[in-house]
């Protein structure tokens, strides 16, 4: 016997031996041997129509993928693959419907992480065959898988059309939410941005204040140490912002009367002033 076979030995068709071990056995002339793979086997089932929770029609089919573990049994109960598959088949469709209908649609079919359970619900479904074919027939059912769920063809382009319209309300509503999250970010960067200029034009301010009064401070200084040189500056400043044709009315005193009528204004004056230092020094000579 090959060591992927199971072997059962009956007597006139009543089983009376269990083989498991690979080797040469030898039987009596009355004995008929069968022999079983006990290599795992995948079982399609067909897809079927069953409602969910709320009523809904979906079209389900799942796969089995199983092998025997009781020779005995599989040979009393089912006799052969055939056998077994169509009890498999009976099987997976009673818990296959009745995991549907206990069920919303949402459970296998759903972007929301929170209601998709698909994965549990089949584990559950699992469980629960393997339960039933171990006890009544000898065989064990290692995984069983939802292949497909769909809807029927006749009801299909409703479905789709709920189904566009419900996506169409969470992209709104993730649009709405997103805007509103928006004006918060922007808000809060104005309000930031409008503290930051009320700060740079405080310190600006504050530097701008320093400035000046540094400003006025050297230019307070140089005006003590050449007052004539400054009251010459000015003259000339305030000359060239005379245009061609201009009529002016100056007292007799004014700097810069004495510029425009005499070049050597300033220097007359500074003459004087010396000259005014010179004769009160005088006696103290």
């Amino acid at each position: 016997m090959d060591r992927s076979e199971y072997a059962i030995v009956t007597d006139f068709g009543k089983p009376t031996q269990v083989i498991t071990a690979p080797g040469l056995w030898v039987k009596y002339p009355y004995q008929t041997v069968r022999t079983f793979d006990r290599r795992l086997f995948v079982y399609a089932a067909p897809p079927s129509e069953f409602l969910t929770l709320e009523k809904t029609q979906v079209v389900a089919a799942g796969t089995v993928l199983w092998r025997v573990a009781d020779p005995r049994k599989f040979f009393e109960t089912v006799f052969d693959r055939a056998g077994a598959e169509s009890r498999l088949g009976d099987i997976l469709f009673a818990e296959l419907g009745a995991a549907v209908g206990r069920n919303p649609l949402a459970a296998f079919v759903s972007m929301d992480v929170a209601a998709y359970r698909a994965d549990a619900v089949v584990a559950e479904m699992a469980e629960r065959c393997r339960a039933v074919a171990l006890k009544d027939y000898g065989i064990d059912v290692v995984d069983v898988q939802l292949r497909d769920i769909s809807f029927p063809k006749q009801n299909r382009l409703r479905l789709y059309g709920r189904m566009k319209s419900e996506r169409g309300r969470i992209s709104m509503q993730y649009r709405s939410e997103g805007e509103e999250e928006g004006l918060k970010v922007r808000a809060a960067a104005e309000e930031q941005k409008a503290q930051v200029l009320g700060k740079a034009v405080e310190v600006s301010q504050q530097r701008r204040g320093e400035g000046e009064g540094q400003a006025a401070r050297i230019y307070a200084e140089a005006l003590a140490q050449a007052p004539d040189f400054y009251a010459f500056l000015r003259a000339l400043e305030s000359s060239r912002s005379l245009r061609k044709g201009t009529t002016m009315v100056l007292p007799a005193d004014s700097p810069l009367f004495g510029v425009l009528f005499d070049s050597n204004y300033f220097n007359s004056s500074t003459n004087e002033v010396d000259k005014g230092k010179h004769g009160e020094e005088a006696p103290h000579q």
